[in-house]
């Protein structure tokens, strides 16, 4: 269905995008795209792509953190004035939060090893017992995914 030259421009499309925060049916949305399915069954037919995919989807993920990182920390439109004064805008903190939780929970479910609930992240310890992550193991390993992105966010706009 796609020449070798429009396939290729497809899948570089989709690991860009990928690497963005973009999931594969947004993207596939797109004029000229091809479906996800197709997207994925060129990943089973080839091992590089599908490692490159892997990638690209990990990238994602860590910038939809940084995002909710950037969505918690802005607050410039926390406040309005009105008549009677200054005064929280509770539509847009609550649209803040909802972004943010929003992004949260997909990274719990798309990838539950390092974005998920404590009580569902689970690894093996030396004898091989199932044990739950700790927060402070948790807070630890969100601290350095953010700044890993931070730093490739800072390394691709020196480019």
């Amino acid at each position: 269905m796609y020449s070798p030259e429009a396939r290729q421009k497809a899948i570089q499309r989709v690991l860009e995008g990928l690497a963005n925060g973009t999931p594969l049916a947004v993207l596939c949305r797109d004029e000229g795209m091809p479906d996800a399915s197709t997207v994925r069954g060129w990943c089973d037919e080839d091992e590089n792509l599908a490692i490159a995919y892997a990638r690209a989807r990990e990238l994602g993920f860590d910038v939809l953190a940084a995002e909710c990182m950037d969505i918690a920390d802005e607050t410039g439109r926390d406040t309005i004035r009105t008549a009677d004064g200054v005064r929280a805008d509770s539509e847009w903190i609550s649209r803040s939060k909802l972004r943010v939780e929003t992004r949260l929970k997909l990274l719990a479910k798309w990838d539950p090893k390092r974005y998920g609930d404590a009580t569902t992240i689970k690894h093996a310890d030396a004898d091989g017992e199932k044990l739950a992550l700790g927060e402070v193991e948790r807070a630890t390993r969100l601290a350095a995914i953010l700044a890993a992105a931070e730093a490739r966010k800072g390394s691709d706009e020196s480019d």
